[in-house]
């Protein structure tokens, strides 16, 4: 068993960290903290250096890496900066749809120009009043000759305003029950008629990624559009689930790391008391279980990544994996803001944004009740 990065892996890794630490300027970040705008020119240079879809197969313009070497370069990003970091990688939210089941002409079309910078990607599944329940949805695609005929609305959805194209999902068989055997994905296109999209408002936090409401009015769509079986959505979207909850999984790992970094910088330098804050031994001991948090959720989140480029798919140890890494985040967030005091809870000295942008890894890609529902259902099975 090791527990050490391979070369390659060591150079990816130090790749990320060097590109971040180059590109991802903090005034830059702050501006568009600020102005809610997605930071498309380091988006289209990490895609040049080929950071993006670094999972995907060459062919498809990836680098032949799997989930782990995705979630080191996540890591890294989103260590420099939370809100850059968590934006950029999900520019290719819900592909990995697509890579999985998707067919060749697919793949082609719409895999390449999300390696490209040239189009990004978002996936619309939850619904207004169903929340992380995908079980039902109201959202329907009634087959009409050659085509789907699409009605619903989906919310929540991240990149929703600026995606090129969405995957979604949709009940296409409406008798059989449970009903979410009978779900299917269907890809749309920005400029369907009947397609449109809209901002779901101010957030908390993850401002420079675009969160939005999409509406399907009568939209018309190929059959050609189906992505893997059709009625067996539900399954392809919960196998894809278990690789994105890792791919959150590594960005909370990060966001931890990143808000650590600040603190412990600020601890060496601040002098109170005619001593430095790291001097205390109550400081100290703060900085000791930040670090100890931080190691576990790394531990889980690089284990359940690995355990997944084996072929495994084991959604309580990827359920683990966000749930931990995600409070993690929280927890370490809220013990740098407590360490900086004051200067904690000022834009300008980073932390209460880390803090902002940890809190949606609990709740997007299923909160953490639904992770614990996992866990519990794998726990207990039928009984």
């Amino acid at each position: 068993m090791e527990f050490t990065l391979d070369k390659e892996q060591e150079a990816i890794q130090k790749a990320a960290r060097e590109f971040a630490k180059g590109e991802f300027d903090k005034e830059i970040a702050l501006e568009h903290e600020r102005n809610h705008t997605f930071p498309s020119e380091i988006w289209k240079k990490a895609c040049e250096l080929g950071f993006m879809g670094i999972h995907y197969p060459e062919k498809y313009g990836g680098q032949e890496y799997g989930i782990f070497e995705n979630v080191l370069v996540v890591e890294e990003f989103c260590r420099q900066d939370s809100g850059i970091g968590v934006a950029i990688s999900l520019a290719d939210f819900s592909s990995e749809i697509i890579l999985r089941f998707g067919n060749e002409q697919q793949k082609e079309k719409y895999l390449i120009p999300l390696t490209k910078g040239e189009a990004i990607s978002s996936g619309g599944f939850t619904e207004p009043d169903h929340g992380s329940d995908i079980t039902l949805m109201d959202t329907t695609a009634k087959k009409e000759g050659d085509e789907y005929i699409i009605n619903g609305v989906k919310t929540f959805i991240t990149n929703g305003t600026i995606s090129d194209f969405v995957m979604v999902l949709c009940q296409t068989d409406f008798e059989v029950k449970p009903t979410y055997r009978g779900q299917s994905v269907i890809i749309v296109e920005k400029e369907t008629p009947g397609y449109s999209r809209a901002d779901v408002g101010e957030k908390m936090g993850i401002k420079m990624t675009s969160t939005g409401e999409l509406s399907f009015n009568d939209v018309r769509v190929p059959v050609s559009n189906l992505v893997g079986q059709e009625n067996k959505g539900f399954y392809h979207v919960l196998e894809f689930f278990d690789e994105s909850r890792i791919e959150i999984a590594g960005q909370a790992l990060g966001i931890a790391q990143g808000a650590f970094d600040r603190a412990l910088a600020y601890c060496k330098e601040r002098t109170q008391f005619g001593k430095k804050l790291a001097q205390f031994q109550v400081t100290q001991h703060k900085l000791a279980d930040m670090a100890a948090k931080i190691e576990l959720a790394s531990l889980i989140v690089h284990k359940s990544a690995w355990n997944f480029d084996q072929g495994r798919i084991d959604p309580k140890l990827t359920s683990i994996a966000k749930m931990y890494a995600a409070r993690t985040a929280v927890e370490v967030a809220d013990e740098a803001i407590q360490l900086l005091g004051g200067y904690g809870y000022m834009l300008e000295y980073e932390v209460e944004r880390f803090y902002r942008d940890a809190k949606i890894t609990e709740i997007y890609e299923g909160t953490k009740e639904i992770q614990k529902n996992t866990i519990a259902s794998s726990l207990l099975g039928k009984f």
